[in-house]
């Protein structure tokens, strides 16, 4: 999961695109609902995809504040356009202190290439 902060303690949430490129194409998505709680590490909804079928796990605490209706309709966004288009829900922090704990962008990269990736 990637997450960006945008403002007012609302983070967008998303699949990386490293993992929507190990499990293929996205052919449907369960999502939560506006108002309901999410909490890390517990499931927030889960993907079917040609390679699984698999539940998603949030990485923050919060309460969703919007869902995007577009990728349930059409959950091939999440393939051609991971960090914009293919958003998954946008949620309120209870706590900042939850970024704290992730990855930066930068670091995530460099783990992928360093363990996944061929050299």
């Amino acid at each position: 999961m990637w997450v960006r902060y945008e403002e007012n303690h609302t983070v967008t949430l998303g699949i990386t695109d490293f993992a929507q490129t190990q499990f293929g194409e996205f052919n449907h998505v369960e999502l939560p609902n506006e108002g309901d709680e999410i909490v890390s590490r517990e499931c927030l909804g889960c993907v079917e995809c040609s390679r699984l079928f698999n539940d998603i796990y949030s990485p923050i605490c919060g309460r969703v504040v919007s869902v995007n209706r577009e990728v349930i309709d059409r959950p091939g966004l999440i393939n051609y356009s991971p960090y914009s288009h293919g958003w998954i829900i946008r949620a309120k922090l209870y706590n900042l202190d939850d970024l704290a704990g992730l990855m930066s962008s930068d670091d995530y990269e460099e783990y992928i290439q360093t363990n996944y990736l061929p050299t």
